[in-house]
């Protein structure tokens, strides 16, 4: 776990809680990805692409229950964060629309069957809400506050990834396609940036301690399917892969592991308990967001879009 430094040891005078966000409108060329971007680690790789799939929806649902918590947010720091983050949740789902489309579905890997579903869910919801507001005002509230309670769960962990990856020098080692790289630490420092968003918008819209506790075990067991079940299904379809047995991707997931290519998703998990659920936790007691910027100042496609951190 990555501590925020102390301001005299960054160029950056940061304020962890409310640092400022920006939209960076960054692009990407896949053109010379490939499927295995983790060279020689199908099962590290199709572990990070389990993300991929999921991202582009998830992202679009964050976006709507920050909006749902919106007009009910009186303070304007909150506001203009909100504003930032909104701009960053859209640019980053459709960076990772953009790996389904070009590198997983080029190579004849079909992710409909999740992606489908996820977005009829996002496209039903809007009207679902605006009904049970007005059928039962009560109900709305609490659906809308374990929601923003759930996404605060995943925000902690996406955070928490994007710190470990920006910080991981094994990757570049173990000569991962620089693209995706770009990508996937672009995305790690703007969650670090961003990571006290939803934690504040669900506190202001009066959620308690139970609710986001309940919350983060639902997230977890999601994450737990995302992970898991993502990977296995990516590696079912992998023309290149070959039979999906348990023992042989087990093995090579451990491996993986071992090389520095991916965290061990159990330890990861379930070792952000203690920090997640201590009753005072606050995302700014995590990660640094200094550590963000300087890599924002180095990534290729942030400097492409025109990043200036001053």
């Amino acid at each position: 776990m990555t501590r925020p430094p102390e301001s005299d040891e960054t160029v950056f005078d940061i304020d962890e809680r409310h640092p400022p966000i920006k939209t960076r409108r960054v692009s990407f060329d896949w053109t010379k990805t490939p499927l295995h971007w983790i060279p020689g680690d199908p099962v590290g790789t199709h572990i990070i692409n389990s993300f991929h799939i999921v991202l582009p929806e998830g992202e679009k649902w964050f976006i709507q229950c920050v909006k749902d918590a919106r007009p009910y947010i009186k303070d304007e720091r909150l506001l203009e964060e909100i504003r930032g983050f909104i701009g960053q949740e859209m640019v980053h789902a459709r960076s990772h629309q953009g790996v389904l489309d070009q590198i997983l579905e080029a190579n004849g890997i079909d992710v409909t069957k999740i992606t489908v579903p996820a977005g009829k869910g996002n496209a039903d919801r809007p009207a679902q809400m605006a009904e049970l507001k007005k059928k039962n005002p009560r109900s709305w509230r609490r659906r809308l506050r374990f929601e923003l309670a759930a996404v605060a769960s995943i925000e902690h962990y996406t955070a928490v990834l994007g710190q470990w990856i920006m910080d991981n020098d094994r990757l570049d080692k173990a000569g991962v396609d620089p693209t995706m790289l770009d990508l996937l630490r672009w995305h790690g420092a703007e969650e670090v940036e961003h990571r006290s968003v939803v934690f504040d918008v669900y506190k202001a819209v009066g959620g308690r301690y139970p609710t986001r506790a309940f919350a983060w075990v639902v997230s977890l067991f999601f994450l737990y399917w995302a992970l898991i079940g993502g990977s296995l299904y990516l590696l079912k379809q992998d023309p290149t892969y070959g039979r999906v047995r348990p023992l042989k991707v087990l093995r090579q997931y451990r491996r993986s592991v071992r090389q520095g290519h991916i965290p061990g998703i159990f330890k990861l998990l379930l070792g952000e308990a203690p920090v997640y659920l201590r009753p005072s936790h606050h995302p700014s007691q995590v990660c640094s967001t200094p550590r963000a910027l300087e890599y924002l100042m180095g990534s290729p496609a942030a400097q492409a879009a025109g990043y200036d951190p001053y």
